[in-house]
């Protein structure tokens, strides 16, 4: 008894987590506390791991490779980098995927793009992204032009507008806001 009420020490949400949510998102403390016990059925400590997060999509993408795309999600979402996604992260999250607007939606795909959290996306990143993408698609057709490679060269031609080999926040969120094709290939659910 002493054990199980131990994992729940610290999973209980206080009123200034309350509060911050509610400011930070579009949900009321009543459905805040919703998810919550959602999330802790899911997650009895209040951590989501990395193993269960890749387990989720699996479930959306059985076919398919979903690890290395949702191991670029997961370190998005885990937001101070400590290896777990807590209730408010997840929330967080939720919130910009449910009520983000478009701008929103987009900055998120950017960070997803964006490995090693420094502003920019570079050719290796954007590379290894869509080839996760491919991977949890299960597009074969990786050859010429759909070669991730290649598809990545006319992503930069088309977004690194200064031409510093770099893709800002900016010119990522303001290229997929003008080319309907791209915004589609790079952040399909926007």
């Amino acid at each position: 008894m002493g054990n199980k009420e131990g994992k729940v020490v610290g999973v209980e949400l206080n009123d200034e987590t309350i509060d911050r949510l509610t400011k930070n998102t579009n949900y009321t403390p009543e459905q805040i506390h919703q998810w919550h016990e959602a999330f802790l059925r899911d997650c009895p400590n209040g951590k989501l791991s990395p193993r269960q997060f890749t387990e989720v999509y699996k479930k959306f993408y059985p076919e398919h490779e979903a690890e290395k795309y949702s191991s670029q999600v997961f370190r998005t979402f885990d937001m101070d980098s400590n290896g777990y996604i807590d209730f408010v992260e997840f929330l967080l999250a939720v919130n910009v995927n449910s009520n983000g607007d478009v701008r929103d939606k987009l900055g998120l795909a950017f960070d997803i793009y964006d490995i090693n959290s420094n502003g920019q996306i570079d050719k290796k990143e954007m590379t290894k992204v869509i080839t996760a993408i491919y991977d949890l698609l299960g597009e074969e057709n990786r050859k010429g032009d759909n070669s991730p490679e290649n598809r990545v060269k006319k992503i930069m031609e088309k977004l690194d507008l200064n031409d510093d080999k770099n893709i800002s926040r900016d010119e990522f969120v303001d290229g997929c806001l003008k080319d309907d094709v791209l915004r589609q290939l790079l952040a399909p659910n926007v």
